[in-house]
């Protein structure tokens, strides 16, 4: 069993802001689990229990329904350079929208990536660090710039029909309440 601690420690601070990536882990309990993959600069540490990333449009939109009706959320990370570490965020979330009040003082942690359309607000309650021994090691060649370069050619209306589109229901059909929270009046 890994350790586990009540907060984020300086030294975990300092593994988390070398990671390129993390995982989000959500689900309802009548709904499929969500696993997904996040990257770019969308993570911010704000105290030693709480934590904000950024959520840029995507194909789904499972997380912000998920956590509506269920607010459990794990953020994973894993080494794949130097020791092998696996790290678990476990924790209740709040999807900030635009048009929410806490949007513009929670947007100011961030350069707001083209398309971003939540912010997770995570209070941490439980760290659990393990071994990672069976994680392979991967070389970090850059990032993506596809999905910045793809919503930075839409204005806001384009943006507004493919969220009506793409990103209102789950894949279980739940509402990801993204037309009624973030489009402007």
């Amino acid at each position: 069993m890994g350790q586990q601690f009540s907060e984020i420690s300086t030294k975990i601070q300092e593994f988390i802001h070398k990671q390129k990536i993390f995982f989000v882990g959500t689900a309802t309990t009548d709904s499929r689990v969500n696993i997904s993959p996040k990257g770019m600069d969308s993570f911010k540490i704000i105290n030693a229990n709480r934590v904000l990333w950024l959520n840029v449009t995507g194909s789904g939109n499972e997380t912000a329904a998920h956590v509506e009706q269920s607010p459990r959320m794990t953020i994973m990370f894993a080494a794949f350079e130097g020791s092998p570490i696996i790290l678990r965020l476990y924790g209740t979330a709040k999807a900030i929208h635009r048009n929410d009040p806490q949007w513009d003082e929670l947007s100011q942690h961030f350069e707001l990536l083209p398309g971003a359309r939540q912010i997770f607000d995570v209070k941490i309650d439980l760290v659990q660090k393990s071994c990672g021994m069976a994680v392979p090691f991967f070389d970090f060649q850059g990032p993506r710039d596809q999905l910045k370069e793809w919503a930075a050619k839409k204005d806001q209306a384009e943006m507004e029909d493919y969220w009506a589109t793409k990103n209102q229901t789950t894949i279980d059909g739940k509402p990801t309440l993204i037309m009624q929270k973030s489009v402007q009046s």
